[in-house]
């Protein structure tokens, strides 16, 4: 009786993960079955197999060939601004974590203090920085006001609070210094919330679109978001190149998650078992 009730909690789970997934890439699957309709005002739920319109794809590039650019402008922009929170969230975060120093409480309470302001209230000063600056349609306009994060600082110090202060006595030992520690011990056994962090800043960035329409005034520097939005507007009623656009913005960020769900995973789920 037990394994019967066993099984069958097994088989229900089994079909809500399922049916949860299906809810989740039906969207997905929708404008893959749009694109592939050809230019039709009404597109069906689902395409006819025998008339596949692959070239879609290769139009879409045709009408709109800066998209390859603006793909390339979010790729680098997301990267840039992940290594660089990264880095600057762990060093903040291990000097919080396991340094003494004077002040550390208020300096900890200022980086937290960050996440309560709202982006909109610092928009209007890093404009008027990244102009003064000159960085307009650059990446270092587009990337500078994100190289740090309050909430990269959070999530890796309460991390590394997690890791017994007994690992950096025995490095010590060892002759192991500061440095020393925090690169070759406690950064590849942090490897689950550095990939957390990573890939949440990277989707993040990626999905930017209001910082970018405001420091980019010419074509070849807009990122997808601000691009594929104006490339909608021109394409009002051509639903097949609108999805096929909106599909090829997509692909790039399945890479990172693909290759970093297992220590996603682990990130989020660090802690919940003793």
């Amino acid at each position: 009786m037990s394994y019967s009730l066993r099984a069958l909690k097994t088989g229900t789970t089994y079909v809500l993960l399922v049916l949860a997934s299906i809810l989740l890439l039906f969207p997905f699957f929708f404008a893959l079955s749009v694109a592939l309709q050809g230019e039709t005002v009404t597109p069906h739920f689902l395409p006819d197999l025998g008339n596949l319109d692959w070239s879609v794809f290769a139009k879409v590039l045709e009408q709109q060939p800066d998209l390859v650019r603006w793909t390339i402008n979010s790729f680098v922009v997301s990267l840039v601004v992940t290594l660089g929170v990264i880095i600057t969230s762990a060093l903040a975060a291990y000097a919080f974590a396991t340094l003494e120093f004077w002040g550390k409480s208020f300096f900890f309470l200022l980086a937290l203090g960050t996440l309560m302001i709202p982006f909109e209230a610092t928009i209007i000063p890093n404009f008027l920085f990244i102009s003064h600056m000159g960085w307009i349609d650059s990446y270092q306009g587009l990337i500078a006001p994100f190289l740090a994060s309050g909430f990269g600082i959070f999530l890796l110090r309460q991390y590394f609070l997690t890791i017994p202060h007994e690992l950096y006595e025995a490095a010590r030992i060892d002759g192991c210094g500061r440095t020393r520690y925090l690169w070759s011990i406690l950064l590849p056994i942090s490897k689950p919330a550095l990939a957390t962090l990573g890939l949440y800043t990277f989707l993040s960035t990626w999905n930017q679109f209001y910082w970018p329409l405001l420091v980019t005034d010419s074509s070849p520097w807009r990122t997808t978001q601000v691009g594929i939005t104006i490339f909608h507007s021109n394409e009002v009623q051509i639903l097949n190149t609108q999805m096929a656009a909106t599909l090829i913005i997509i692909l790039p960020t399945l890479i990172p998650l693909i290759f970093g769900q297992r220590q996603l995973v682990r990130g989020l789920t660090a802690g919940i078992f003793k």
